[in-house]
């Protein structure tokens, strides 16, 4: 599962309208590895997402694609293919945006 979402990563955090309820969802430590399942999250529980106007992506979509697309077949190999190009990609617009992964290292 990926997540292109600002506030995705663990730990939670949460920016509401006023008059808003919470959803908040967070992922037990441990609960995903050795499962079969994979988790990729745009940013940390933190952090508030950078999108690529011109490719009409988030960031963290746009290097997901691209990943995929240059050949990447396991989670962990998109992860470190994906994070310090996110990570550059949402510096060059003055944020910091950390990609987070959890769970097993499973084959698309």
């Amino acid at each position: 599962m990926a997540l292109d979402a600002c506030f995705s990563g663990a730990g939670g955090r949460s920016v509401l309208a006023k008059g808003a309820r919470p959803l908040v969802a967070q992922v037990k430590p441990n609960a995903l590895p050795g499962s079969g399942m994979a988790l990729l999250t745009a940013s940390s529980g933190e952090e508030i997402t950078a999108t690529l106007e011109e490719a009409g992506h988030g960031v963290f979509t746009y290097h997901l694609l691209n990943g995929l697309n240059e050949g990447r077949r396991t989670a962990r190999g998109l992860y470190d293919y994906l994070k310090p190009r996110v990570s550059d990609d949402a510096r060059r617009q003055n944020r910091e945006q950390t990609p987070g992964f959890d769970g097993s290292d499973i084959t698309f």
